[in-house]
């Protein structure tokens, strides 16, 4: 069966891979940039050079698949849940055309509210326009990824700080990209399920923030505290980076909707519990590049 996977050199794409190697299966890796690409993934995978905004070139470069891992990629869109919303017709018009039977899509947790999420909400509509296939299709509802924090090393090494427009006593679902990785591909490989499934990802245990920077705190040896910022601060630090409006907007959205007694869907079972801890995580990735 021939196995398509998306973003194959990011965080969960990657892992998804190398498990899709290691099982004996040559999958189709749709890529932008082909050398970016490990010389030995190139030797043993079919490499199409694709960019996911170009529907034809999607359509092709899953011709003849029978499973799809999909990952709406960053996009430069000036509104990014439209950006989002864009690749996931793709992807839809893909598994439609080349009559796709199974599509593993990763999403997030607060997809599920469809609208008042942020960047998220364009996640919520390609769960929609895949589910209007009729195709089999398992949404992974993932936690926030432990490897975010990279875009935090400035502030972890000058300051020791960790900063979130969140209260710093509201738990939320932690994850490993390495750990949705593995649940991605054990359900491409496997053809024991059908129609639409949603399957959270939630790490092995819920943490506030103030709980996280501890446990970084041991991990990397140096003291790192919790700080919570307001959302004009947020803001006025992403203008700054030179985001738009609605750039900004959906960024900020992606946390202010979990302020107001949001529960995800899914509830944490030993389904979706994965095993990878923060502080294993934080010493193995984190630490070396601080």
């Amino acid at each position: 069966m021939k196995i398509a996977v998306t973003t194959p050199t990011g965080h969960v794409g990657s892992r998804v891979v190398q498990l899709l190697l290691q099982a004996g299966v040559r999958p189709t890796l749709l890529v932008r940039d082909p050398d970016r690409l490990a010389a030995h993934v190139r030797e043993r995978a079919e490499v199409v050079r694709c960019d996911q905004g170009d529907g034809d070139a999607v359509v092709r470069a899953t011709e003849g698949a029978g499973a799809l891992f999909w990952v709406d990629p960053p996009t430069d869109d000036e509104d990014p849940v439209a950006g989002y919303a864009r690749m996931g017709a793709n992807a839809a018009r893909a598994v439609r055309e080349n009559g796709i039977g199974r599509t593993v899509f990763l999403s997030s947790v607060g997809a599920e509210k469809r609208s008042g999420a942020g960047e998220i909400d364009g996640l919520g509509r390609t769960e929609e326009l895949l589910d209007a296939t009729g195709a089999s299709v398992l949404h992974l509802r993932c936690g926030f990824f432990y490897s975010n924090l990279l875009a935090e090393v400035a502030a972890l090494r000058e300051e020791g700080v960790l900063r979130t427009t969140l209260p710093l006593d509201e738990p939320m679902a932690w994850v490993d990209p390495r750990d949705i990785g593995d649940v991605a591909a054990a359900r491409l490989l496997s053809d024991a399920w059908s129609g639409r499934q949603v399957q959270a990802v939630h790490g092995p245990e819920d943490l506030t923030y103030a709980q996280a920077a501890a446990i970084l705190s041991t991990a990397l040896g140096r003291p790192v505290r919790a700080e919570r910022i307001s959302d004009d601060e947020l803001r006025a630090a992403l203008r700054a980076a030179g985001l738009g409006d609605k750039q900004v907007e959906g960024f900020v959205g992606m946390s202010a909707w979990t302020r107001d007694g949001f529960r995800p869907e899914n509830a944490r079972t030993a389904l979706t519990t994965t095993p990878t801890t923060l502080g294993s995580w934080a010493w193995e990735h984190l630490r070396p590049v601080l």
